[in-house]
C-alpha cells in the first residue's frame, strides 16, 4: 500500500473477524525500539474514556477486541503484534488507529524499515505498508481501521509527530498533565507537530495519561485513579514454606504426577491433557497460549480423546481447543510429541485435511523443537483452492514453560488456586521424565562439523553446517525464552541484518562463516540492559566467551570511570577479563578483574587516547556432547548465559536512556 490509500479487508480474505497487526522496525546498532499503542475513536473522533488507550501496562480489552500480544522475534529482528477482534468492537467505535512512539529524543528517522503488516484469523498475510523517510518524529500513526458500513477497511496512514505521543494523545482528545504543575512551575511545553495545515497544539514533555470518562469527577491529588503508563513494579515471590515432611526422602503429592510415565505414548497423552486442562481452567494462561494463533477472546473448553473421521480410518488428534465468542466459534486440533520425538508430516496433513473439510480455524503442533522464520518443522501441503484455509502454527514446551514462568513469578493470574495450578504445571513441565524439555539436542551433524572444523576439512558449502547453524538458532532463541521467563524482562535474538533479508542467505553466510573461522555467534536484546550480550561458541578451541560492551560515560574522567566501573564489579567473578575500548584502534588495554582491582588506572591508554567504552567478558569451557546432559554443550550454554547476567550484568547501570524513559513514563 502507499500512503493514504485504503482497501476493504473483507475483498482481501473471507477470514477477517479477528486480525493480527504487527508494527515492525529495524536498527543497524540493534538497539532501537519503540513502544505500540492503540486508540478506540468514536464518530467524533475522539477517545470515549480511559478505557479506549491501549499500551503496554493496558494490553488487554475487556471485551477481547484489542490485546497488545508484545514483541516476538522474527528473522531479521523483531516485530510488535496487536490482536483484533472485530466482531467485538463496540458499534460506537468507528476509527481504531495504531500507532508506536519513542522516547528520549529517539526519532523514527533512526529506525529502518518502518512497516506495518496486517494478516486474518488464519495467519495470511493480505497487506503490507512500508514508511519510507520517517524523519525526526518520535510518533507515528502507522495506520487505521475504520468502518463503512457493514465492513472494515484499513487506511495507511504513515502521520508522525515531532512531540511524541503528548502530541498524538491531544489530537484525540486525551488530556495531558505533569505532576511537576501540580507541585511547582509548569514544566516545558513544546509544539506537536501534525500534518501541513494542522491548527498548532500545545502538550507536555510527559507522557500522557487517557483523560477520565465524561462527567466523572476526579479529586486533584487522587492520581491512582488514572491509568499509569510506568511499568508495574515486580515483586519477588516470597520464599516457600518450611516443609513439614520428616526428611527429603518424602515427596510432595502432586496434582499431576510422573512416576506412572513409561513410554513416549504415555507422556504425549498425560502432557496434552495436563497442558489443556489448565488452559481451561486458567484463563489468563490459555489466552496468552492461542492469542498468538488468531483465537478470539472469549469462553474456553479443551478436550483430548477426539475421534474425528478421515477416509476408512478415523483419526485421533491429541487434542482439540475450542473458543467461543459472540456464538461464533475458533477450533485448533493439536498435534504433541515429547521426548525430542519428530513431527510426521502425515499426521499433520491429516489434520490440516481434516479441519480445511469441518471448517476448524487451525492445527496446532506442540514439541520440543522451535520453529523457525523459512524452515518449517513439516512439509505439508495446503490447497490454495479450497474457499477455508487453515492456519499452521507450532508451540514449543520452552514457550508454554516461559508464559506459565511469567505468570506465576512476574505478572500473577489474581487468584491463589489459579496460581496453583500453574506451579503444578511448571513442575510437571521441568521434570526429567515428563519429557517436555524444549530444544536438547543440537543435530547429527553437531559431531561431524566439530570434527571437521578441528581437522580443517569442512569445506564451505557443507549443509551440515546449515543444519548446525539452525540448530544454534533454536538454542538461542530457546535461550532467550529462559533467561527473559527469569528477570520478567523482554530477552530477544538480535538480528543485524535488514529487514526482509531472506532467512535462508542469511543462515548459508553463517554456515560459511562457520566453516571459515569455526565460531558461532549470537547477540541478546535484554529489556534495560547496558547493551547487547554476545555469546560466541569457538569450536577450535572448545571455549564460550560471553560479553557485553558498555559505553564510557559523557561526562568525567577517565580514571574515575575506570574506578566506579571496578568498584560496581566488586562481586563480579576474579575471571571477569575487562578491555578499553579505543578510538580508532583494534583494542586498548585488558586485564582480569583480579589484577585490576588494585589498580584501576591500569585501564587508561598509556598514549592518552580517546577511550570510547569497557568489553566486559567471561570464558567457560564447552560442553563435547550435542544434547543437554551435564556434559553437554546445550547444557554449557545455558550455564554460561546465567552466570555472566547474574554476576556480570546485573551490577551495571542500564544505560541512560532507558532510565530517562522510565521517569517519563513515570511521570504521570
Amino acid at each position: 500500500m502507499t500512503m493514504g490509500s485504503n482497501v476493504s479487508l473483507t475483498a482481501l480474505s473471507e477470514n477477517v473477524g479477528s486480525a493480527i497487526v504487527s508494527l515492525g522496525w529495524s536498527s543497524t546498532t540493534g538497539e532501537g525500539d519503540a513502544d505500540v499503542s492503540v486508540l478506540l475513536l468514536d464518530s467524533n473522533g475522539k477517545v470515549r474514556s480511559d478505557a479506549d488507550f491501549y499500551f503496554y501496562n493496558n494490553p488487554v480489552a475487556a471485551d477481547g477486541s484489542v490485546q497488545l500480544l508484545g514483541k516476538e522475534p522474527t528473522g531479521d529482528g523483531s516485530e510488535d503484534r496487536i490482536s483484533f477482534d472485530l466482531t467485538a468492537v463496540p458499534p460506537e467505535v468507528e476509527r481504531i488507529v495504531v500507532a508506536a512512539s519513542r522516547y528520549e529524543g529517539a526519532r523514527f528517522g533512526e529506525l529502518d524499515d518502518l512497516m506495518v503488516t496486517l494478516a486474518d484469523a488464519v495467519g495470511e498475510s493480505l497487506l503490507r505498508f512500508v514508511i519510507e523517510d520517517a524523519g525526526p518524529v518520535s510518533a507515528i500513526i502507522f495506520g487505521e481501521l475504520y468502518r463503512r458500513g457493514e465492513e472494515w477497511k484499513f487506511r495507511a496512514v504513515g502521520q508522525g509527530y515531532e512531540s511524541g505521543l503528548a502530541g498524538l494523545a491531544t489530537d484525540f482528545g486525551v488530556d495531558v498533565e505533569d505532576d511537576e504543575a501540580e507541585s511547582g512551575p509548569q514544566a516545558a511545553q513544546e509544539p506537536a507537530v501534525s500534518t501541513p495545515g494542522a491548527p498548532p497544539q500545545t502538550t507536555l514533555d510527559a507522557v500522557p495519561a487517557p483523560r477520565p470518562p465524561a462527567g466523572q469527577e476526579v479529586a486533584a491529588k487522587k492520581r491512582t485513579a488514572r491509568p499509569r503508563t510506568a511499568k508495574k513494579k515486580v515483586t519477588p515471590p516470597r520464599a516457600p514454606a518450611k516443609s513439614l515432611a520428616e526428611n527429603e526422602s518424602w515427596r510432595q503429592a502432586r496434582l499431576f504426577p510422573v512416576s506412572a510415565l513409561k513410554n513416549d505414548r504415555d507422556r504425549e497423552t498425560r502432557a496434552t491433557s495436563v497442558l489443556l486442562s489448565v488452559m481451561a481452567q486458567v484463563p489468563r494462561f490459555g489466552r496468552r497460549i492461542t492469542a498468538p494463533f488468531g483465537a478470539p477472546s472469549g469462553r474456553m473448553e479443551t478436550f483430548t480423546e477426539v475421534s474425528l473421521p478421515h477416509g476408512d480410518t478415523p483419526r485421533r488428534p491429541d487434542g482439540v481447543i475450542r473458543v467461543e465468542r459472540a456464538g461464533k466459534l475458533w477450533t485448533a486440533l493439536v498435534e504433541t510429541k515429547t521426548n525430542g520425538n519428530p513431527l510426521k508430516s502425515d499426521q499433520v496433513q491429516a489434520y490440516m485435511d481434516i479441519a480445511a473439510r469441518r471448517g476448524y480455524e487451525a492445527v496446532i503442533t506442540l514439541s520440543n523443537d522451535v520453529a523457525l522464520e523459512g524452515s518449517p518443522l513439516v512439509d505439508v501441503k495446503i490447497d490454495r483452492r479450497r474457499k477455508h484455509q487453515v492456519a499452521l502454527w507450532h508451540l514449543s514446551w520452552a514457550e508454554v514453560a516461559h508464559q506459565a514462568q511469567m505468570l506465576i513469578r512476574h505478572e500473577g493470574v489474581g487468584n491463589a488456586a489459579r496460581t496453583w495450578l500453574l506451579q503444578d504445571l511448571l513442575h510437571y513441565l521441568q521434570h526429567d521424565n515428563s519429557g517436555c524439555h524444549g530444544f536438547q539436542n543440537m543435530g547429527a551433524a553437531w559431531v561431524p562439523v566439530r570434527n571437521g572444523i578441528n581437522d580443517e576439512t569442512l569445506c564451505q558449502g557443507d549443509p551440515r553446517a546449515m543444519e548446525v547453524v539452525e540448530s544454534w538458532e533454536r538454542l538461542i532463541r530457546q535461550v532467550c525464552l529462559r533467561l527473559g521467563g527469569e528477570l520478567g524482562q523482554k530477552v530477544l535474538p538480535a538480528q543485524r541484518t535488514r529487514r526482509g533479508t531472506d532467512p535462508g542467505a542469511r543462515r548459508a553466510r553463517l554456515a560459511d562463516r562457520l566453516c571459515l573461522e569455526g565460531r558461532l555467534q549470537a547477540e541478546l536484546r535484554v529489556e534495560d540492559a547496558p547493551g547487547l550480550l554476545s555469546l560466541s561458541a569457538d569450536l577450535r578451541t572448545a571455549k564460550l566467551r560471553t560479553s557485553v560492551e558498555i559505553p564510557a560515560p559523557e561526562q568525567g574522567y577517565p580514571l574515575t570511570w575506570a574506578k566506579r566501573l571496578v568498584r560496581r564489579l566488586a562481586e563480579a567473578p576474579a575471571d571477569l577479563h575487562v578491555e578499553t575500548l579505543v578510538a580508532g584502534e583494534t583494542g586498548g588495554p585488558r586485564g582480569t578483574l583480579e589484577r585490576l582491582r588494585p589498580e584501576p588506572a591500569d585501564l587508561l591508554p598509556k598514549d592518552g587516547s580517546s577511550i570510547t567504552g569497557f568489553r566486559l567478558s567471561l570464558f567457560k569451557g564447552m560442553g563435547s556432547g550435542r544434547g543437554s546432559a551435564e556434559s553437554g554443550f546445550i547444557r554449557s550454554v545455558d550455564d554460561a548465559v546465567d552466570r555472566f547476567y547474574t554476576s556480570v550484568v546485573v551490577h551495571l547501570d542500564a544505560p541512560a536512556s532507558a532510565r530517562t524513559a522510565t521517569k517519563e513514563r513515570a511521570a504521570v
